[in-house]
């Protein structure tokens, strides 16, 4: 039996049913809905044919040639699907519900198969992704210098129950020019927006959450304009580290990364530091001293920081000093604040 559902009614299942996406391979990588399994109807190349046939041609020969292509697939698109849902029950999307999904669910349906068509394909649930961007939300952001440990501070506000954002682990970046770390790699804007979306909607909006403050792009992926915009208008904790501290946490972090990776990632920056701070930087990790790299580019991200910070609203600003490094201490000092933040504010009204 073939039904046809909306997105909303396959997340808020109460029994997972699996997901497949018979989109292209490239299709997928380039954005998918998470927790989806790709089982694509056509390869890359496939697709472009018939496509190219559809304009040439019309639609009966481009049905056609989709028919030749995939008359000898369709057994081991049945054997895939029943790896994928065993139990026989399965959703399936393509672009925007049509011939794909059609020919998929009629296939699977014929074998045996309960199949769920997702209305609309993944058209409709992009609408949805951005929709989750426009709700309103709770936001409170761990601002700080570079170096401060605010990433880790955020981890340990997640494992003390409390709701969390990573975006940085959604971007695959750590934010500043040194941020791949020379091995990670970021998705799509498109996959960072389903993500981020995703995480978003298993959260509760009417209660906080924390989020890093970020700047809007984060290597190569940009926050959604909608989602930026309330960060900006968040109530943002400032944790102060002593800088020798922060210094020997960069170092840690960073002066074992690959030198050369190092110095192209600092020439990217010349502009910004300037020529004869960029030098001086250079020449400190050709001759191993980490610190003095670090030192010097640190004068150019806490000029960046405070410049930042100088256009919030000195309202919205708690700052936390800490005196170790350590995340859960550090965390706990955060929550402490904040409560005092939120029974002053309550006090005033």
């Amino acid at each position: 039996m073939v039904h046809s559902i909306i997105f909303s009614q396959w997340l808020s299942s109460p029994t997972a049913i699996p997901l497949i996406d018979v989109r292209t391979p490239a299709e997928y990588a380039h954005g998918h809905i998470p927790g989806a399994l790709n089982l694509p109807l056509f390869s890359n190349e496939e697709r472009v044919e018939v496509g190219t046939t559809y304009k040439q041609k019309g639609k009966e020969a481009a049905v056609l040639l989709g028919f030749d292509l995939t008359g000898p697939k369709w057994s081991q698109f049945i054997r895939e699907a029943l790896v994928m849902a065993p139990e026989k029950k399965i959703a399936v999307h393509c672009w925007r519900g049509g011939m794909r999904s059609g020919a998929m669910s009629w296939v699977l349906n014929f074998y045996g198969f309960e199949v769920n068509v997702m209305s609309g394909g993944y058209k409709s649930y992009r609408r949805w992704t951005h929709q989750q961007f426009d709700k309103s939300y709770v936001l409170s952001l761990i601002g700080g210098m570079t170096g401060s440990g605010k990433t880790k501070i955020l981890h340990q506000l997640r494992d003390l129950k409390e709701q969390a954002v990573d975006l940085e682990n959604l971007a695959g970046h750590q934010g500043s020019a040194y941020g791949s770390l020379n091995k990670l790699i970021q998705p799509t804007q498109e996959q960072f927006e389903n993500n981020l979306a995703n995480i978003l909607y298993h959260l509760d909006a009417e209660k906080r959450i924390w989020v890093e403050d970020e700047c809007i792009n984060i290597g190569k992926c940009q926050v959604p304009k909608a989602f930026w915009n309330q960060m900006l208008a968040a109530e943002l904790i400032d944790i102060r580290m002593p800088s020798d501290l922060r210094v020997k946490v960069l170092t840690d972090e960073y002066g074992s990364l690959d030198k050369n990776f190092l110095i192209e990632s600092t020439e990217r920056i010349r502009k910004r530091l300037g020529p004869e701070q960029c030098k001086f930087a250079v020449t400190a990790i050709q001759e191993n001293r980490m610190e003095d790299f670090i030192r010097q580019v640190l004068i150019y991200y806490d000029k960046t920081y405070q410049k930042g910070l100088s256009q919030r609203s000195t309202e919205l600003i708690t700052p936390v000093v800490v005196e170790t490094a350590d995340p859960r201490e550090n965390a706990h000092k955060v929550l402490t604040t904040e409560k005092a933040f939120i029974k002053l504010n309550t006090e005033k009204i």
